[in-house]
């Protein structure tokens, strides 16, 4: 179930945002295609091992709610942030 959940999550965070973007944008150009793929798929292991590591050791110190919780208001203020600036 665990595997079910972070795919689903991360594949809807990952659709049309900057990132995604950025890729299709290099794809554009024509060349190597398969060399921006494999640089996008490989970076996007990379920043989610980061995250596993991470996650677990503040999950020996941190409950997981509060990291949930945490991670909720940072998205939020983001969020904020976001608009705030784009108004």
């Amino acid at each position: 179930m665990s595997f079910l959940t972070a795919f689903v999550t991360v594949l809807l965070a990952e659709l049309g945002d900057k990132t995604q973007l950025a890729t299709l944008a290099l794809a554009a150009g024509g060349h190597a295609r398969w060399l921006v793929f494999l640089g996008a798929a490989l970076a996007l292991i990379v920043s989610s091992a980061v995250a596993v590591l991470v996650g677990s050791a503040l999950g020996q110190i941190v409950p997981a709610l509060w990291l949930r919780r945490g991670a909720g208001v940072l998205m939020i203020a983001l969020g904020a942030l976001y608009v705030l600036q784009a108004g």
